[in-house]
């Protein structure tokens, strides 16, 4: 529990049930805000108490509708700034554009870099976020970063999923740019790893080149941050079962599930999808393969913390 009133937590429209549960678990209500719309889609922002000199947390996932969504975060951080909050903290468990981290063709933006941008000159004066696409858009803030991760989460489900028994499971990375994460994964669950090289020919597709690592007869557990149109995973799980694979789990952070990301999940031979609720996902796209993690624990601790001045990083552990 808090140590004092002087903190308030807030929510838009992306991540309501989210920012519920974070409240409950710090003891808490969510403030009183309202966020509407007017005749002509602009967006109407109304914060119903005061949140003079309070330590303000505003919970919003920049997932879809993305622009939506960022809008709506900007303007509540606006509101705060102008309604003299003593520090606004912008809690966004998935943080969009991030996959937009770097030129790849002359003449691309780097929207993630824009966004962290946006986000600051709003008035932001510290973000909480988790598993961000390429961890070193941290750098892109001219502000404090707290960066949580989401594989202790993964890891605790899956010592209790195979009662402590480890010996046939193998870690595996759907790419390159997972293997820090699927190391990380494999060092706490005591397993081995198997890389898998892909390439992508255009945005949203990908081939399967070659599999690093042994997975005959094992149950394999491939671990991404982002499963958008699911055509990575689901070619990584066929590829894994023509290769011998016992059982094919998958874990993810954000679980955008776009286009026909479901179909092809239900059509693979993935067992068992495991993602975090850091996006608000409606009741069309719950599915039987699917089994979602809360993370609002993981966000209030970090949360006191930030508020209390407690080191952060010990919550990585």
């Amino acid at each position: 529990m808090l140590k004092d009133g002087s903190i308030k937590i807030f929510a838009c429209n992306a991540n309501k049930n989210l920012a519920e549960a974070i409240a409950a678990d710090l003891g808490l209500s969510l403030g009183l805000s309202e966020v509407k719309r007017f005749s002509d889609g602009e967006i109407n922002m109304r914060i119903n108490e005061t949140v003079r000199d309070n330590d303000v947390f505003i919970v919003q996932s920049t997932s879809p509708p993305v622009n939506e969504n960022l809008m709506e975060l900007l303007i509540m951080i606006d509101a705060m700034r102008r309604a003299s909050a003593g520090s606004i903290n912008a809690v966004i468990p998935y943080f969009g554009y991030a996959r937009q981290d770097r030129k790849t063709r002359a003449r691309d933006p780097i929207s993630a870099k824009l966004v962290a941008d946006i986000i600051t000159c709003a008035g932001a004066d510290r973000i909480l976020t988790m598993d961000l696409h390429c961890a070193q858009i941290q750098g892109f803030f001219d502000i404090p970063v707290d960066h949580l991760v989401g594989v202790p989460l993964f890891v605790e489900y899956f010592k209790n999923k195979f009662n402590g028994e480890h010996e046939n499971i193998t870690i595996v990375a759907p790419d390159f740019g997972s293997v820090a994460r699927a190391r990380s994964f494999a060092e706490k669950l005591n397993a081995p790893m198997a890389i898998i090289d892909k390439r992508r020919p255009e945005p949203n597709v990908s081939e399967i080149l070659n599999i690093i690592g042994d997975v005959n007869d094992r149950s394999v557990i491939l671990v991404d941050d982002i499963i958008d149109t699911a055509g990575t995973i689901t070619n990584a799980a066929n590829a894994l079962k023509e290769r011998g694979a016992k059982e094919i789990y998958t874990c993810c952070t954000h679980a955008l599930l776009s286009a026909n990301a479901i179909e092809k999940i239900n059509k693979s031979d993935i067992n068992e999808l495991v993602a975090l609720d850091t996006i608000n996902l409606p009741k069309e796209k719950m599915f039987d393969k699917l089994k979602l993690i809360s993370v609002a624990h993981i966000f209030s601790a970090a949360i006191q913390h930030v508020h209390e001045g407690l080191s952060v990083s010990q919550l990585f552990n």
